[in-house]
């Protein structure tokens, strides 16, 4: 996270000393179906749960699907009035919310519930504004079809079999 915080200033910096108009799209955690053939970290972390190999962490995560950023990204070339920094995030959930709504889509994939930070109180639930995004016209996927369309599309290319 600091890495980018520190890109972004520095293409902040740039850009007004050499009078560019820049725009920042900062997306949340992205997930939505592959269009590749191999995995991608977000499929990655979901294989591993349903392998046991992994325990959930206590955070919260910034969700968005990735047609969304992928959208958004050719607004901000296209609309003219598109200008600073705009946040991406169609939902914020903890991980657990996360597990429970995969296990009710697909009980069968048997995804673990073991926190890795057993007793560590739940980080705060709070709403990033979707209002600058949406001036770029973006409307946001729900998070739970795309938790479907991300296992749909690992039944599909062959990684998950239930």
């Amino acid at each position: 996270m600091a890495s980018k915080t520190l890109a972004e200033e520095a293409a902040w910096k740039f850009a007004k000393a050499n009078g560019i108009d820049l725009v920042v799209l900062n997306p949340g955690f992205m997930f939505g179906p592959l269009l590749q053939p191999a995995l991608n970290a977000t499929s990655d972390v979901v294989i591993g749960f349903t392998k046991g190999e992994n325990t959930f962490p206590s955070s919260t995560y910034w969700l968005v699907d990735v047609r969304d950023v992928a959208y958004a990204r050719i607004q901000a070339f296209e609309v003219p009035s598109a200008a600073g920094r705009y946040c991406l995030v169609q939902q914020v959930a903890p991980f657990q919310e996360i597990l429970k709504t995969l296990n009710q889509l697909y009980p069968t994939l048997g995804l673990q519930s073991k926190c890795e930070e057993d007793g560590k109180p739940v980080e705060r639930i709070f709403k990033v504004s979707q209002e600058k995004a949406r001036s770029l016209g973006v409307s946001f996927i729900p998070w739970e079809l795309g938790l479907r369309e991300i296992i749909e599309s690992l039944k599909e290319k062959g990684f998950l079999s239930i």
